[in-house]
C-alpha cells in the first residue's frame, strides 16, 4: 500500500491536528502525516508535532506584502515535502482562489457545524441563539467559497438544557475527533473524490 503524504495546516493547539496523527499511526491507514504547517509562531500544535518526528514550519503573513505571496510560500513549502492531501485543523485565515484552486480535491477541512448551517466563526453560539436542538461538525472538501465545498461527513451531537458555547463545543469536538480521520482515509484510499 503506497500511503499518501499529507500536510496539516493548524494555526493553535492542533487537536484535529493530534487527532490525524494518531489515525495515521495505524500501519494499515492509507495516509501519512509528512508536515505540519502553521501561520503562528506560538501554535502549541507545532511542539506536538514534532515530537512525533513530523517536520514543521512557520511563516507569518505579515512578513508578506500580500496574501498572494504568502500562500505561493505556503505551497512551495507543502510541495518541497511532497504532499499529496491538505487538512485544515483550525487553521485561521481565508485561503485566496489560488491556492484553494491549486489543491482542488485534495484539501479538506473540519467545521464546527452541520454545514450548510453557520459557516465562519462563532458556530456554536450561534447555534444556541438560534435554538436549535441538534448540532454538530463537518467535514467538506475546500472551495473557494467559504465553507462551501462538498460535503464528506457529518456527525451530529444534542443540544442540552445549560448548555454554553463552551460546553458545546466540546462535546462537538469529541465528534470532530471521530469524524476527520476517517474523512482522510476516505480521500486516501480513494473512496471519495470531489466529483462523487
Amino acid at each position: 500500500m503506497t500511503r499518501k503524504r499529507v500536510a496539516i495546516l493548524i494555526s493553535g493547539r492542533g487537536s484535529n491536528m493530534s487527532a490525524l496523527i494518531e489515525a495515521a499511526e495505524a500501519p494499515d491507514y492509507p495516509a501519512e502525516i509528512v508536515g505540519v504547517f502553521s501561520n503562528r509562531a506560538a501554535a502549541p500544535g507545532l511542539a506536538i508535532a514534532a515530537s512525533h518526528g513530523i517536520a514543521t514550519a512557520v511563516l507569518a503573513q505579515s512578513r508578506f506584502p500580500s496574501r498572494d505571496m504568502f500562500e505561493d510560500v505556503m505551497t512551495q513549502t507543502l510541495e518541497s515535502w511532497d504532499v499529496d492531501i491538505v487538512c485544515l485543523a483550525g487553521f485561521m485565515r481565508i485561503l485566496g482562489v489560488d491556492f484553494v484552486n491549486h489543491w482542488a480535491g485534495r484539501m479538506i477541512n473540519i467545521h464546527p457545524s452541520l454545514l450548510p448551517l453557520y459557516k465562519g466563526l462563532n458556530t456554536h453560539a450561534l447555534a444556541l441563539a438560534d435554538g436549535a436542538t441538534t448540532h454538530g461538525c463537518t467535514v467538506h472538501f475546500v472551495t473557494p467559497g467559504l465553507d462551501e465545498g462538498v460535503l464528506i461527513l457529518q456527525a451530529q451531537v444534542p443540544v442540552l438544557p445549560g448548555d454554553t458555547p463552551e460546553i458545546l463545543a466540546d462535546r462537538v469536538l469529541v465528534q470532530e475527533h471521530r469524524i476527520y480521520p476517517e474523512a482522510l482515509r476516505l480521500l486516501a484510499s480513494g473512496q471519495i473524490s470531489v466529483s462523487s
